[in-house]
């Protein structure tokens, strides 16, 4: 089963509930939210507010949370208070990594790592004993709308390789064209953003996006 999971930065914030809803109607399974903090990458995004607003509106909807924080430790408790059902961190904090995977899952989340495109595979064999699952970042990481680069999909096939069986998202210029590429290596969670939000008719390039994975 190849889950599809909207970015919601790429929702018009404006008419945010109303575009959630349309691609939630369309066939997505869960959401993707990502936190940025102006400083591990160079963008701003928002807080614990747009978490505890999609579960309002949203109150059965799996909130997959992607904190690009340097000091993720310090809002883990006010995301999950939030509402969100997994949090993802990336490999690149370093040390900070394991403790904040494992206090994720003392609190009862899904506990999920990233890595950016030019992180080795092989960085992530220590952390997966604590992940339930991994995001690629197939695009540096801060803002949406770029192209994908289908090199860091190889990650993908390492880590199937490796026998790694949980999840793996990628996430970075994700569409209905290049979903295959994604799907092959081992991939079985699309991030999608512009591709979703901005689409004339959101059902159809979800089920083309899927479509990769049909025998």
């Amino acid at each position: 089963m190849i889950e599809i999971a909207p970015s919601v930065l790429a929702a018009d914030l404006l008419h945010l509930e109303q575009d959630v809803r349309r691609v939630l109607d369309a066939g997505a399974d869960l959401l993707h939210v990502d936190i940025m903090d102006a400083h591990f990458v160079p963008n701003l995004s928002y807080g614990p507010d747009m978490c505890a607003a999609l579960r309002r509106g949203f109150p059965d909807v799996q909130q997959d949370v992607h904190l690009m924080m340097t000091n993720p430790e310090d809002y883990l408790e006010a995301f999950v208070k939030a509402g969100a059902d997994a949090i993802t961190i990336h490999e690149e904090l370093g040390e900070k990594a394991l403790p904040a995977l494992r206090r994720i899952r003392e609190m009862g989340l899904m506990a999920g790592i990233s890595v950016k495109p030019g992180t080795p595979a092989q960085r992530l064999t220590p952390l997966l004993p604590l992940c339930d699952l991994v995001l690629i970042m197939t695009v540096e990481p801060g803002f949406g709308g770029q192209k994908m680069k289908s090199e860091a999909l190889d990650k993908a096939q390492i880590l199937r390789a490796q026998g790694y069986a949980g999840i793996i998202s990628a996430d970075g210029g994700i569409t209905p064209d290049n979903a295959p590429q994604a799907i092959s290596r081992g991939v079985n969670r699309l991030v999608m953003g512009t591709a979703l939000f901005k689409a004339d008719d959101a059902a159809q390039a979800i089920r083309r996006a899927r479509a990769a994975a049909q025998p």
